[in-house]
């Protein structure tokens, strides 16, 4: 069921649609009319990339608009945007193995999803290394970040839903491509991957994931008493807003217009239809301090802790990056989390980079990843560090 967004947030079962969700008009190819196949993962139409928007070593660039499941109003089946890349040259015998690329934090409007206005140079140049090694690569945008309803911020179980289906369609599209998968992620995309990860075994039982990777950790845990670490990640009033758009404001609460101030009514705009909320912050002097009429620690404790999980196993390996200058996501709360990854009984090759920042860490990692994603589609084992923490 599809609801206009307004007034109170919709409820379970409903999606809500609209400006206030992030739609905006992009293009007629992100506008599905038609009813929709009965399963998740199908193809519902292509088209070519604009060249200047492919990677150099892409020797094909499609977009891709795709079925999936809504991972947060449960409403049913929806339309995903996304973008598949294929390297150049003659696939390998058996097939290029497919890379789930999945991006961190671009916006909550449709204006933003990757596959409309293409890659930021950061994540451009991480694909392209993926190509010019003999990958394949699938890079979804996520529910409702160019399809319709709101971008589900942060939400695992819908962003690992976005994550596999689009796997599913990269498969089934082209024959040279092996049912053979790594998936990886950055910052929001690592919570995508661990989301994806964990829901493998029962939501894609048909995907052959040999491996994720996680940089920039955003998934946190509740300790033994409950609680999940309070120290939210970001420096700019524009995550919690993204959040209020995006879904971690509880059914039946009020419109997010309600917890802010004026100025951040100007900066709610703004994310609603733009990808600059920054800019606009500088320019017109928006703080975490003048956009909320309540304190943040109260919308915080509203909106729950940013990459909230619980913990869980895999049948597969995973790698997690982590810069150790971190701004936007501290070490020690990346730590936590390979911890209690590691007590669930997973295998880990956990990576620290001295020095490197938030963004210095999907491109410093990406050896590692390459390396990682080499030792497990051969069925080496890998070498698990949990024992060492």
């Amino acid at each position: 069921m599809l609801m206009m967004m307004a007034g109170p947030q919709a409820t379970a079962g409903t999606l809500p649609i609209g400006r206030a969700a992030g739609d905006v008009d992009i293009s007629p190819f992100y506008r599905w009319t038609s009813p929709l196949p009965e399963q998740p993962g199908r193809l519902l139409r292509e088209e070519p990339m604009p060249s200047d928007l492919a990677p150099p070593h892409a020797g094909k660039a499609t977009r891709i608009l795709y079925t999936s499941t809504d991972g947060r109003w449960e409403s049913g089946l929806l339309p995903v945007s996304g973008a598949l890349y294929l390297p150049k040259g003659k696939a390998p015998a058996g097939g290029w193995t497919l890379i789930v690329w999945s991006h961190g934090t671009l916006g909550v409007s449709d204006a933003c999803a990757p596959s409309w206005v293409g890659a930021n140079a950061r994540d451009r140049a991480y694909v392209d290394r993926w190509l010019e090694k003999g990958y394949a690569v699938v890079a979804p945008d996520y529910q409702g970040l160019g399809g319709p309803g709101p971008h589900a911020y942060t939400i695992w179980k819908s962003e690992g839903q976005s994550v596999l289906d689009a796997a599913r369609v990269a498969v089934r599209m082209d024959k040279r491509i092996a049912n053979r998968i790594v998936i990886t992620g950055q910052s929001q995309g690592s919570g995508a991957s661990l989301g994806a990860a964990r829901l493998a075994r029962s939501y894609a039982p048909d995907l052959n994931v040999k491996g994720a990777i996680a940089t920039a950790l955003v998934t946190t845990f509740p300790d033994a008493s409950g609680k999940v670490d309070a120290q939210e990640p970001g420096d700019s009033p524009h995550y919690i807003i993204y959040r209020m758009v995006g879904g971690s404001l509880p059914d039946g609460s009020p419109p997010p217009e309600t917890y802010l101030t004026e100025k951040g009514k100007r900066m709610l705009e703004v994310a609603r239809t733009r990808c600059d909320p920054r800019v606009v912050a500088a320019q017109e002097d928006i703080t975490t301090e003048n956009a909320f009429s309540r304190p943040t620690a109260d919308l915080n404790a509203l909106l729950g802790p940013v990459g909230a999980s619980t913990p869980f196993r895999t049948a597969f390996p995973l790698m997690i990056g982590t810069g150790l200058a971190d701004e936007l996501i501290p070490a020690a709360r990346q730590a936590k989390g390979v911890r209690t990854i590691c007590k669930a009984g997973n295998v880990v090759l956990w990576k620290r980079y001295e020095g490197a920042n938030h963004s210095d860490t999907l491109t410093r990692s990406f050896d590692d990843a390459e390396a990682f994603a080499r030792i497990v589609t051969s069925g080496r084992a890998v070498a698990s560090d949990c024992g060492t923490l």
